[in-house]
């Protein structure tokens, strides 16, 4: 039945984008990079629904989606912050390094795959994620680069600042932080106050800033599931990263 083979095409095509987005991002083309990672989250998103809506979830599907997530939100990410590195102005102590530091980047895309990886290990948690998911570390890098690249090309801050993001987001991927997830038992606010106000607070960061406003809502996101879950214990597992 050609039924079975959609969501293995969509996850196909999350696989592709992600590839096409780290070609153009080792061409320093971060925009149309951070494009086709968005294309591929809305292949990833509807591959998943897909295979829920026509009972064809398989183990192949769950693995193949997994290789295309490490490729979409863990490689192509961390080639847009190799090819900003790989120009940025280096003091004169770390010039020597100038050639070399820039895969630095690649550890990013290393910690998606451990992400990935453990996620695959989870049974449990089906309302909330453990950890900063990796469309969420792709989107907040991509829109990062894309929106504050001449900042961080005009100061001398800028390469300690990147070197320590990577640092900070690598480990957030694999921590143990509960993180709200975006999914509705029903439509009501009660209950959902937290998943309308970030929606709200979302939209009105979009108005303001563009495309840095989604590096800003992936900062929300975490701070407001950081005072959520303040005197929650954390767990270990997490849901799928749709």
């Amino acid at each position: 039945m050609i039924k079975r083979y959609i969501p293995n095409s969509l996850t196909c095509c999350n696989l592709i984008s992600g590839c096409v987005a780290t070609a153009f991002a080792f061409g320093s083309n971060p925009k149309t990079a951070l494009l086709l990672i968005v294309i591929g989250a809305i292949f990833d998103f509807f591959d998943g629904m897909s295979a829920r809506l026509l009972g064809v979830s398989s183990p192949i599907g769950k693995e193949l989606d997994s290789l295309a997530d490490v490729v979409t939100f863990g490689v192509a990410p961390a080639t847009i912050v190799f090819s900003e590195l790989c120009v940025l102005d280096y003091p004169a102590l770390l010039e020597p390094l100038s050639k070399i530091l820039p895969f630095f980047a690649f550890v990013m895309a290393a910690f998606s795959a451990l992400r990935l990886a453990k996620f695959n290990l989870d049974t449990r948690q089906t309302t909330s994620f453990i950890g900063l998911p990796t469309p969420a570390n792709a989107l907040f890098w991509g829109a990062l680069i894309v929106g504050e690249a001449d900042l961080f090309e005009a100061n001398r801050w800028g390469l300690p600042l990147l070197l320590i993001l990577v640092c900070i987001s690598s480990w957030l991927m694999v921590s143990k932080i509960p993180m709200f997830a975006l999914k509705f038992k029903h439509w009501g606010w009660k209950g959902n106050e937290v998943r309308y106000s970030f929606i709200l607070l979302s939209v009105l960061l979009l108005i303001l800033f563009y495309i840095t406003a989604f590096a800003l809502i992936i900062i929300c996101y975490l701070l407001i599931s950081l005072y959520v879950n303040r005197k929650q214990p954390t767990v270990d597992h997490a849901p799928q990263e749709h």
